[in-house]
């Protein structure tokens, strides 16, 4: 599913146009994107929750040439399903 099937499914759930929730869509991914720059946890009960986490510096490989080399520190989004999202798919 990609971002046109997801707001074709949710116009025709909701009942609204395909421009109404494609705005409702992206102002969600907004909200999102924005409360995890700041730092904030953002939690959906039962679907699951997006957090921020630190991944520090490290020596990594070059795979075609072998060579070591250094990776940055950078942070790093981690989603986990919440319970009815995990019970759905199981």
């Amino acid at each position: 599913m990609n971002k046109t099937d997801l707001i074709n499914g949710m116009a025709e759930n909701a009942g609204i146009t395909k421009a109404a929730a494609k705005k409702a869509l992206d102002s969600l991914l907004t909200d999102i994107e924005g409360s995890l720059q700041k730092g904030d946890r953002v939690s959906l009960v039962g679907f699951g929750s997006w957090s921020v986490s630190k991944r520090s510096a490290r020596e990594g490989r070059n795979p075609q040439t072998g060579k070591t080399i250094n990776i940055k520190a950078k942070n790093v989004v981690k989603f986990k399903a919440g319970s009815d999202l995990s019970g759905a798919v199981n």
